[in-house]
């Protein structure tokens, strides 16, 4: 017979090393549960219990889809799945990490938790579970706690919350990540750049995750792995970084309808429902942008690099282009940044952004990107308009001397400056002001152009910021520790291109019903 002792938590486990006398029938369901390819499965149909929170005590009966997961996790090396809220996620991952330290000798499995009350809860589905497994199944314990267990077979499941020392040091066969994507993501990108070389020996990977973010490491890994194609454009059914991306509708759960969905939408709101529940990467902060249209924005990769200036596209005659350059210190602070677009199409052309290229650097960039734009147009003789700006708050007076110690003469194109407005008394400046009215307004029109489709951005880095230009108080800004640069000067650009959208009927019309009823003065540029 089978000896049992009792774990310093008062629960009875199966003590190491013992021997033990089993009936044919036991020594045919171990076999079974052994069995490299089918055991996971038949292990968690018969003897992996669950703690139901309504109906108690009850053996696992997976639904279809949690049936799929667990063939992901036991076919492929690296998993990624997404999937929605309340669907069981942790509980079937919990049922293959047991089967996986108790089948597989000298194994270690480390469960990763966002929260430690989440590591706790994992950690004690498996307890619970394998504390009702018939001692003919279960592995001896040698070690016991709500942290870890270790087994007579050599192999141990740890839970850890995960932060960037998690799991150092440590030889890991399978890697658990709960709810990776609410893992901070500071933490979380350098937990997984410190856990990935450890994995690099044959470990295997589990991640699993509701949506949140779509610029997280969770999300990252996510849009990777479903990049399912080889080198020569054929599909895959890996990722091309090695995960195998499974997902599920909530649809999926027998036990979710359209009126459930209905109820749910109703008590949590629609974005959220979709977040939750359809798993799509919205953005819940209150950005600037609508979260489901920074969704859809992805940008791509850049045509060309000429130096620091990314090119998204080349230039065309009878085109006119807006070269806009909000000017920083150059002192490894604030970004100064530079946003070309071509008009009437609305299209980012070229993009520029650097934190330690001085103010006179930034207007030799700003002069090269201009000069650019006249080479690749040149053909087209004077069909082609250019005009450029700065913003001259600030340390923008400094880059207004800056051109002017240049010579505007060797700078292609227009200087654009905005108006000067009824019942301003203010001296005329060349450039643009900003105040938190000119400010708004031109957050408003580029809100507008972008959302409705009018304007095409294609900067990755632009996309990435507007992610993270949140409302402060009655204006918008970038959130603690990121940069709004690019941002700030697309809409310096906005600026420029409503004030001529005033004198060039192609361009009004894309812009038409963002005008005011009262006619704007003719803007002020200086010609080379």
């Amino acid at each position: 017979m089978t000896t049992n002792t009792k774990s310093l938590d008062g629960v009875l486990i199966k003590k190491a090393h013992k021997k033990t006398r089993y009936t044919q029938k036991e020594i045919e369901s171990l076999r079974q549960c052994a069995d490299p390819d089918t055991g996971p499965k038949y292990f968690l149909d018969n003897y992996f219990y669950i703690q139901h929170p309504v109906k108690g005590q009850l053996l696992f009966s997976p639904f279809q889809f949690q049936e799929k997961l667990v063939e992901s996790y036991h076919a492929h090396r690296f998993n990624i799945n997404m999937l929605p809220r309340q669907t069981g996620k942790s509980t079937t991952a919990a049922g293959y990490l047991l089967w996986y330290a108790m089948f597989n000798p000298d194994v270690t499995v480390l469960i990763a938790a966002h929260k430690y009350q989440g590591a706790q809860e994992i950690m004690h589905r498996i307890r619970y579970a394998y504390e009702l497994c018939p001692d003919y199944i279960r592995c001896g314990v040698t070690s016991y706690n709500k942290g870890s267990m270790e087994f007579d077979n050599g192999s141990r499941i740890v839970s850890q919350t995960t932060t960037d020392n998690t799991g150092r040091g440590m030889s890991i066969s399978l890697l658990y990540c709960d709810e990776f994507a609410f893992v901070n993501p500071n933490i979380a990108k350098e937990f997984w750049t410190s856990i990935s070389p450890t994995l690099a020996t044959g470990g295997k990977a589990i991640i699993t995750s509701t949506p949140n973010s779509d610029e997280d490491q969770f999300a990252l890994i996510w849009k990777e792995a479903c990049k399912r194609f080889d080198e020569h454009g054929n599909d895959t059914e890996i990722g091309v970084n090695g995960f195998f991306a499974y997902t599920a509708h909530w649809s999926e759960h027998p036990e979710r309808d359209e009126a459930w969905a209905k109820e749910e939408r109703g008590r949590i709101g629609e974005e959220r429902f979709r977040r939750e529940h359809e798993c799509e990467f919205l953005i819940f902060d209150e950005t600037l942008i609508n979260s489901v249209k920074l969704s859809e924005l992805e940008g791509i990769n850049p045509l060309r690099n000429l130096g620091q200036t990314r090119w998204y596209k080349d230039c065309h005659s009878k085109m006119t282009y807006v070269v806009s350059l909000d000017p920083s210190l150059g002192t490894g602070g604030d970004y100064a940044a530079i946003q070309v677009f071509e008009l009437p199409t609305f299209e980012q052309v070229a993009e520029w952004q650097h934190n330690l290229t001085p103010i006179q650097g930034q207007v030799r960039i700003l002069a090269e990107i201009t000069k650019t734009i006249k080479e690749q147009t040149e053909a087209s003789g004077d069909n082609t308009q250019i005009y450029y700006s700065v913003e001259n708050n600030a340390i923008g007076e400094a880059a207004l001397v800056a051109i002017k110690d240049y010579g505007e003469e060797h700078i292609q194109g227009m200087f654009l400056s905005e108006p000067i407005r009824k019942g301003h008394v203010r001296k005329f400046r060349k450039g643009f002001n900003t105040t938190h009215k000119t400010k708004m307004s031109a957050c408003a029109k580029f809100k507008h152009l972008l959302e409705t489709g009018k304007l095409t951005i294609r900067s990755k880095p632009l996309v990435s910021e507007l992610k993270n230009f949140v409302a402060h108080g009655t204006t918008y800004g970038a959130k603690t520790g990121e940069h709004d640069d690019l941002v700030m000067s697309m809409l310096l650009n906005v600026r420029m291109q409503q004030i001529l959208a005033d004198w060039d009927p192609a361009i009004y019309e894309k812009m038409k019903d963002l005008q005011t009823e009262t006619v704007l003065p003719m803007p002020i540029f200086v010609s080379v």
